[in-house]
């Protein structure tokens, strides 16, 4: 199975280029950056324009392994609850990244609902747009992409995060859980700071019942925070303590139109 972009293109979410992209992404990221070792990050999944500044600060903050785990909400709809790849190739600007066959089988194998659907991913933009930032700084990477359903409840996020946690400590190797996701949707910055803060305030706290409840309780339009609440579930269960907001800014700090923004966040679990 060969995965390819699904919205590289110079009128896409970021170049096909690889040189081009190269460029883009090194103004994007902090050299300067203090880098620590990390169980879990949030990080946007915008265009690059829009997003790129944010994840490329949280990504800079971070002692990247070669192994990740990146979970993404399903922009497109899918059957399973979550959906993995166990194996295959994705092909992206900067070099393919196979998928990690053994880290993969130890979490699908943890629960039904994980369930193999390449299809799931091949449009599927919330997860591929975090891999060139993950291939600027490391050559050699391998992933294991989980797409999860808008459908899914928080017994299902908790359900994942457990087979995502003892998938993991089977491997036995150092392994990064990304999990992407944009905050507010198409408000003012006034509203979307507002609104974003009081998710980012759950996520700061780990208190992933809370953010799960605030999102909807507030009508939050946070795309990921599915995937955002299963991380924090399972880099608890790993041992995380603490978590920090590295960056946030709108869409409106490079579009310069505050009436309509979308929100991004970049945050370290630790």
């Amino acid at each position: 199975m060969i995965r390819r972009p699904a919205v590289a293109g110079p009128f896409s979410f970021y170049p096909d280029d690889a040189a081009r992209l190269r460029s883009m992404i090194k103004e994007m990221i902090d050299p300067k950056a203090k880098r620590e070792k990390a169980f879990a990050v949030v990080s946007p999944h915008a265009g690059f324009i829009y997003s790129g500044y944010v994840a490329g600060a949280v990504f800079s903050s971070v002692i990247l392994p070669e192994h990740f785990v990146i979970l993404g909400p399903s922009h497109q709809g899918i059957r399973p609850v979550f959906a993995i790849m166990t194996e295959g190739v994705w092909q992206m600007p900067l070099g393919e990244i196979p998928v990690d066959s053994a880290l993969a089988e130890a979490i699908r194998k943890s629960s039904a609902l994980i369930q193999v659907d390449e299809n799931a991913h091949k449009r599927e933009h919330s997860l591929e747009v975090q891999l060139p930032f993950l291939q600027y700084f490391k050559k050699d990477i391998f992933l294991v992409p989980i797409c999860i359903s808008y459908q899914a409840n928080y017994q299902d996020l908790e359900e994942l995060a457990q087979a995502v946690a003892a998938g993991i400590r089977e491997f036995g190797k150092d392994t990064l859980i990304v999990a992407s996701t944009d905050m507010s949707h198409y408000v003012s910055q006034e509203v979307a700071k507002q609104k974003d803060f009081l998710a980012i305030e759950k996520i700061l706290s780990l208190d992933a019942r809370g953010l799960y409840e605030v999102v909807q309780e507030e009508d939050i339009s946070m795309c990921g925070f599915q995937p955002a609440t299963a991380a924090i579930l399972a880099a608890k269960e790993l041992g995380a303590k603490k978590a920090e907001l590295i960056r946030y800014q709108t869409s409106g700090d490079a579009s310069g139109d505050y009436a309509q923004v979308v929100g991004y966040a970049g945050l370290r679990i630790t």
